[in-house]
């Protein structure tokens, strides 16, 4: 069984497993069950382009989850790899980066909630880095797009890489929530 840390790490690998149709995009009905001492989410619902039923279950893991966007603790993820991460969060970046850049200051506060998720997905591809290493090791990527992310760039995975884009994703925070701070 799929083992989650959180809602939202359900969520996003809901997002990255399509239909056999081809298709992301489904109704999604959730509920929690109690397996013997297991707490299990159940996600259930309807291809909206094919009409299949989809069904995913979850382990929940014991670990009060942390507030989102986040997606776990401090344990790197078991069922989303970290070339699937790092690919969530360079597309959401690049989306709100360019709206940022087209839009007046006084609307960039509609692109924090965008930034601050990448910067959540940024952060958790730092957490496959083994803390004596200097990079995310080939075996961590686990997925066919990971796979191929990390044959693409092995050294797009590394510690000193992926601080710089967390530090990146912050610095874009913070000027966002400096239009949001009434200026005196």
């Amino acid at each position: 069984m799929l083992i989650a840390r959180s809602s939202s790490e359900a969520h996003l690998y809901m997002d990255l497993h399509a239909c056999e149709c081809g298709s992301f995009d489904f109704d999604r009905q959730h509920r929690l069950e109690l397996r013997g001492d297991d707490l299990v989410a159940v996600y259930e619902g309807v291809c909206r382009q094919c009409g299949r039923a989809r069904h995913f279950e979850f382990q929940m893991t014991e670990e009060i989850p942390p507030p989102a966007p986040a997606f776990g603790g401090p344990e790197p993820s078991r069922i989303i790899d970290p070339g699937e991460y790092v690919a969530v969060a360079y597309r959401v970046s690049r989306a709100a980066s360019l709206e940022l850049l087209n839009r007046p200051e006084s609307e960039h506060h509609k692109y924090r909630a965008a930034m601050a998720y990448a910067l959540a997905a940024f952060e958790e591809v730092l957490k496959f880095v083994p803390p004596d290493q200097d990079a995310i090791p080939a075996d961590a990527f686990t997925s066919e797009a990971g796979r191929t992310r990390y044959r693409n760039g092995p050294g797009k995975f590394r510690r000193t890489l992926i601080e710089m884009d967390i530090d990146s994703a912050r610095q874009v925070l913070a000027d966002i929530d400096k239009t949001i701070r009434p200026r005196d």
